[in-house]
């Protein structure tokens, strides 16, 4: 669980440095190749991606030794890394009431740590199924993609946010398949495997959307959306695709869904709280940019 965590430290600082990397392009540049252009263009959001992905290699770690089912919920930690690192670069203190859901987060955490037990799935042989499944995540994200453009506020942004939950779900099941191939097989199995290529399609697909997400509206409706909706469609999957089981008994059962609540509520309030902020920062921003664009005008 040890890399998990590490991941989530990563992913922290490649979500706050992406954020800061893009927030003066105009929200309507969401979903769009001149947003592409732009941050292939910038040294800092080359950073903060590759805090991502390193990130996401702890995190591949993690699920080649653990369940998918209790590895998953450990990526809302990042919202404890990104709180901070967050605050510190934008020069304020974080509020008492983003500490206290911190501490809810934390305990959260470690009381689904220390109680759930999985029992492992069919990991090989969930390959095809696990292929399908995204295929059929890919029709839906699809779906979710047209109809927010149809949309130039919050409504966008959530759309967005599913979809990108919804991606990076599916990403975390595929992971657990490849990691799973790299430890037992041989290379040329996994180079073999089709589920290799799904994964990395669909890693860059969900990369770029998680970054129109960003920039379609507000933070404060995509941030919790996706952050929520990530890990739990990763443990749906791993149930369902994945064959994994929880094996706890009814107090632990309820132990365990009363952590998950809190998680869930804790994720949403930060998410909300950072959100909110940064909605700030990119207003002031692209203000920012707005009077340079005019100071140039008129000295022209």
């Amino acid at each position: 669980m040890a890399a998990a965590l590490v991941g989530a430290v990563f992913t922290a600082i490649g979500i706050v440095i992406r954020q800061r990397a893009t927030m003066d392009v105009p929200a309507d540049r969401g979903v769009s190749v001149l947003m592409v252009n732009t941050l292939l263009r910038r040294r800092l959001w080359w950073a903060g991606t590759a805090a991502a992905v390193v990130g996401y290699l702890f995190y591949a770690i993690a699920l080649a030794y653990g369940s998918l089912t209790l590895v998953a919920p450990l990526l809302v930690a990042a919202l404890l890394f990104a709180l901070p690192l967050s605050a510190w670069l934008a020069h304020r203190s974080v509020s008492r009431a983003e500490w206290l859901w911190a501490v809810v987060l934390t305990l959260a955490l470690a009381v689904f740590i220390s109680l759930a037990r999985t029992q492992p799935g069919d990991y090989r042989g969930s390959g095809p199924t696990a292929v399908g499944v995204a295929a059929a995540s890919m029709a839906v994200v699809g779906c979710c993609v047209l109809l927010a453009t149809r949309f130039a506020d919050w409504r966008r942004a959530i759309l967005l946010a599913i979809g990108v939950g919804l991606m990076f779900g599916v990403v975390a099941v595929l992971t657990k398949i490849v990691m799973h191939l790299l430890t037992t097989a041989s290379l040329m199995k996994l180079l073999a495997s089709p589920v290799t290529y799904v994964l990395i399609a669909m890693g860059v697909a969900a990369t770029l959307l998680q970054q129109s997400a960003f920039h379609a509206g507000s933070l404060q409706a995509s941030v919790p959306a996706m952050l929520v909706l990530e890990p739990v469609t990763a443990v749906l999957l791993g149930q369902v695709v994945l064959g994994e089981t929880l094996e706890v008994d009814t107090p632990t059962a309820v132990a365990l869904s009363a952590a998950v609540a809190a998680m869930v509520a804790a994720t949403i309030a930060l998410g909300r709280d950072e959100g909110a902020y940064e909605d700030k920062l990119e207003a002031a921003a692209r203000g920012a940019s707005g009077l340079g664009d005019a100071s140039t005008d008129r000295a022209s």
